[in-house]
């Protein structure tokens, strides 16, 4: 469970989308909009508990946004807001950080 008491910019920040699987909702969310099942096939290794858990997560945050289709089977899509959309640079830059990581360590 997060906490709501950060003590300094970084840990407000990694209490939003640290961990192993919300910068990569994000990074997934960043060009398109997704329904659950595509986001559970894109990133490897959730279950479906912690996804709705971390979308959950990010959509309290403002980063996400759920859209529901009263509809049977019922729909439901994921967008990435614009709140969000101002992560993705950072997100970009670790991520070239660790490709050169990756290239050093093998």
């Amino acid at each position: 469970m997060r906490s709501n008491i950060y003590y300094c910019p970084v840990d407000y920040a990694f209490q939003r989308v640290g961990g192993k699987y919300k910068a990569r909702i994000l990074w997934y969310l960043k060009n398109s909009t997704c329904r659950f099942g595509e986001l559970k096939r894109l990133v490897e290794g959730i279950s479906p508990k912690m996804l709705a858990q971390s979308l959950k997560e990010l959509e309290e945050d403002n980063l996400v946004t759920k859209r529901v289709y009263v509809e049977l089977p019922p729909r439901v899509e994921y967008d990435i807001t614009s709140n969000g959309s101002d992560l993705i640079p950072a997100i970009n830059s670790m991520r070239l950080w660790a490709e050169d990581q990756l290239k050093v360590t093998g």
